[in-house]
This record gives C-alpha cells, structure tokens and sequence, in this order.
C-alpha cells in the first residue's frame, strides 16, 4: 500500500482508524482504504452510518453558535478528529474573530493534518493527547497558551466517549475536565446508542462488532447513562435529545431517520 504524502510515517497504514472512518463517512479525503473497507462493513448492517455523522457534525455547528452566541470564546474540542468543512474554529472565528479553539486527538493523521489546516491562524491550536488523560490536556503548554481556565469554555466532546471503555472510566475524565472549567462553561456532547436507531439492536449490533475486530470498540449507551455526563451542568433546552432536535435550523421530520440515532446535548455551570 502507498503512503500518501499526507500520512506520517510514524502511522501504520494498514490498521483501520475510527477518526478516518469518520472523514470517509462525511465524505473527505484523509483515509485509507482499509478504513474504507471497515466503513463499508460496518454499513453492511447500518447504511445510515454517514446520515448519523452527518446530523453529528450539524449538531456540532449549531452548538458552537449557540455558544458564541452566549459569549463563549474559548473552545477545547477533544477528539477532534481530522478538520473537515465547517469544522469548530471556522464557525467560532466567523461568529468572533478573536474566538480561540483548541483541538485535542490522539489519531496521528488528524494531528497532523489539522497542524496543516490551522498554519496561520493564531487562535487555534491542536494537541495530541487522550480524553483518558484529562490531567496531560489542562497542564499542556498548548492549552495554557490559547485557553483561559478562568474564563468560561465550551468543551466538546463530540462523537468520542462511546469509544471510552467503562473500565476506562469515562465519568472520571468528564468530572476532572468539567471541575477544571470557570462557571458559565458550557459542555457540547453526543454519543452514540442503540435508542432510535431504526433497526434491530441485533443488527445495529453488526456495526458495532466491526468496531471491536478493529480494536475500537463502541460503546452504546442508554440516554439515561449518557446523562450522567452532565452531572454538574445545567442543562440547556431542550435537553439531552436525539441530534436533529436539538435546536434544529429545519424541520427534524425532513431529517433521515438514521439521524435521530443517540442522543445530543449542552450543559451549563453554574
């Protein structure tokens, strides 16, 4: 196989990565064919696959408004993954120009393609570095150079603590990061579960044994599990809620049904 130009020789080409999946699912150019061959097993049993990161990354948009539009300026996403169209710091810098965006992954390729996307823009940042290490992430000179833990943030965790093993302890991570936070943050979230998916859990559950061959397991949670996230943030209406129904640009029932698969949602501290 052909290492792209792109690709660090660091990376092994010939294991499927979870974050190049999803920039095939959207459409983009930064994956391998052995990630193209897991995607397409996977959505041998959910073909709405790239409908649900589709409605993921709108979510997304319309949530980093909603946070410029309250004042947040400040923005830590970790588990970026490789900046596509639309990505966080281009709908936060076009709210506000001064906005900074910190972006955190541990995908060698997202690294280092989002270090070639951000070139030049002083208010944004990537660094490499596991949700699983919250500590590494706030203590990171990175951080510290483009985010003010004293002034309020909006964290993103977005399509990335459904690969967080219970063993794992996501809980832990979400609790250290959010009593790092300034009162007033904000905590932009989905996640990914079996309610809404228009299918048979047995069949959904295809696609999530293709994420455990390829040593990514996927974890599907029930809403009320996913709720525990926001333990110590207030939520913001309407709740925790599949994605199209959060604060919708149009109507959700002109959405595919596959869109409506997990849930969404922001929380605020006091």
């Amino acid at each position: 196989m052909e290492r792209p130009a792109w690709a660090p020789r660091s990376i092994d080409i010939s294991v499927p990565s979870v974050s190049r999946m999803y920039d095939y699912y959207l459409g983009g150019s930064h994956n391998f064919e052995v990630d193209r061959q897991a995607a397409r097993k996977a959505m041998e049993f959910m073909p709405g696959l790239p409908k649900i990161m589709q409605a993921n990354r709108a979510f997304m948009r319309r949530a980093v408004r909603f946070a410029a539009a309250e004042g947040i300026t400040q923005f830590l996403d970790i588990g970026s993954g490789i900046p596509t169209f639309g990505n966080v710091h281009e709908v936060a810098q076009a709210a506000d120009p001064d906005a900074r965006v910190m972006y955190v992954d541990h995908d060698p390729v997202a690294v280092a393609h989002s270090r070639a996307v951000l070139e030049g823009n002083d208010g944004a940042d990537i660094l490499a570095a596991d949700l699983r290490k919250p500590r590494e992430i706030l203590n990171s000179s990175e951080v510290r150079r483009l985010i003010d833990l004293n002034r309020p943030v909006a964290l993103l965790l977005v399509a990335i603590l459904h690969f967080v093993e219970d063993a794992d302890d996501p809980y832990a991570a979400v609790t250290e990061l959010r009593e790092a936070l300034a009162p007033g943050s904000m905590l932009v979230l989905t996640h990914a579960s079996y309610d809404g998916v228009p299918l048979p859990p047995e069949r959904a559950g295809g696609a999530v044994d293709v994420y455990q061959s390829i040593r990514n397991p996927l974890i599907m949670r029930t809403r009320d599990e996913i709720a525990r996230f926001f333990e110590g943030y207030d939520m913001v209406e309407p709740g925790l809620v599949p994605m199209p129904q959060w604060r919708p640009d149009t109507a959700p029932e002109d959405e595919d049904p596959y869109a409506f698969s997990g849930f969404a949602g922001v929380g605020r501290t006091a």
